[in-house]
């Protein structure tokens, strides 16, 4: 099948890396903390608002250890799934 400059199989490439990644923040949302959440960061021991305990139900950190966290996975991934579908065609 004719896509231009895409290589053959390039598009089903796509579609399958497509499919992995919605598999993959299933997974993700599955092993988000439920139940009740912490008025104390468990990292800190910051006092966690009430607005983000109703935000995020099970929560366990601060806003500053989250995000100390969510730096720390990022920085560890090395590899950005969210580029433009150019750059996944090459």
């Amino acid at each position: 099948m004719a896509t231009g400059w895409a290589a053959d199989g390039a598009v089903q490439d796509q579609i399958d890396a497509t499919v992995k990644d919605g598999i993959a923040h299933a997974h993700a949302r599955s092993r988000l903390p439920q139940g009740p959440s912490l008025s104390q960061c468990e990292e800190c021991g910051a006092t966690i608002l009430e607005a983000r305990r109703i935000a995020v139900p099970g929560v366990r950190l601060c806003v500053t250890c989250q995000e100390a966290v969510d730096r720390d996975v990022a920085a560890a991934s090395g590899y950005n799934r969210r580029g433009s579908k150019d750059s996944q065609l090459r």
